[in-house]
């Protein structure tokens, strides 16, 4: 393994940041009142989470959340049909659910919002510390990667490829709620997230703890199914158009490209997220 270099201080992309949180007011309908104006066509209301509540709405994601001990409830709004799809996980959480129409509820998510009928009010998922990942665990680490859409999908893969942790940065990430928590289809119960400060920092504790850290780099000096592989093992995923960033990549291990045959050489981060995953585990000696 390289001599890793000295800590400096990294650099921070200042044209972003995370998405905003849901307003915290409580411009809310209650049940039977109509929204918007007279012919009930007015601006659609807003969520009523505030900063310790997260919003999760669909079937998958609510019923994910129904059944995860770690996860606490608030309060459930749904439809009478989606009530009654979900009344054994209802039942076993003791809860009370409001039942609204499907019109109702809509005003209380975003105006693109596929709710399928469900929206939870719960408590955010408590995050693990660096240093509880397992000891001979696949982790994956997010460089800034900032698209709900992207991580909920990345999150969801590594549900479904028994991933130990997620790894990804308090600033320049989205919420753990919302879009995300659609687009990870319940996955975001069943991984560990541990949202770190500084990321190389992170990475060197990893290091400390036995992982072999990898980048993915579309410059990698080989391919990842050609690339040694142990565990416990780290694979770090860089944001679309930049990649890592500088000082990721110095703590890295090892860089690793992926490689494709067709003439589009570049996939989504979620997709190249799933394929890494495939190689690695097939490298690993574990598909």
């Amino acid at each position: 393994m390289a001599k890793r270099p000295p800590h400096h201080r990294e650099r921070t992309n200042t044209s972003g940041g995370a998405p905003r949180r849901p307003d915290s007011g409580r411009n809310v309908s209650r049940p039977g009142q109509k929204v918007g104006g007279k012919d009930g066509r007015g601006p659609k209301l807003r969520p009523t989470a505030g900063p310790d509540i997260a919003l999760l709405w669909g079937y998958h994601p609510v019923r994910e959340a129904l059944r995860s001990e770690r996860r606490k409830l608030v309060t459930l709004w749904a439809t009478a049909a989606a009530a009654e799809r979900l009344a054994p996980e209802i039942a076993a959480r003791h809860l009370q659910p409001r039942i609204v129409s499907a019109e109702e509820l809509a005003a209380r998510v975003p105006t693109d919002a596929v709710h399928q009928g469900l929206l939870l009010e719960a408590r955010h998922l408590e995050p693990i510390d660096i240093s509880e990942v397992p000891e001979k665990g696949l982790v994956l680490v997010l460089d800034q990667v900032t698209d709900p859409h992207n991580v909920g999908a990345i999150i969801r893969t590594a549900a479904a490829f028994n991933v130990d942790a997620l790894v990804t940065t308090e600033r320049h990430s989205p919420e753990l709620a919302g879009v995300l928590a659609k687009s990870a289809s319940g996955g975001l119960e069943h991984v560990a997230i541990c949202a770190v400060t500084n990321l190389a920092r992170a990475l060197t504790e990893l290091q400390d703890q036995g992982y072999q850290v990898v980048g993915l780099d579309s410059e990698g000096p080989a391919p990842l199914e050609q690339t040694v592989l142990s565990r416990p093992l780290a694979l770090v995923l860089g944001a679309e158009g930049k990649g890592l960033r500088h000082l990721t990549r110095e703590r890295c291990d090892v860089l690793a490209r992926l490689d494709v045959p067709g003439k589009i050489k570049s996939l989504n981060v979620s997709n190249a997220c799933a394929v890494a995953l495939t190689l690695t585990l097939a490298r690993l000696g574990e598909m």
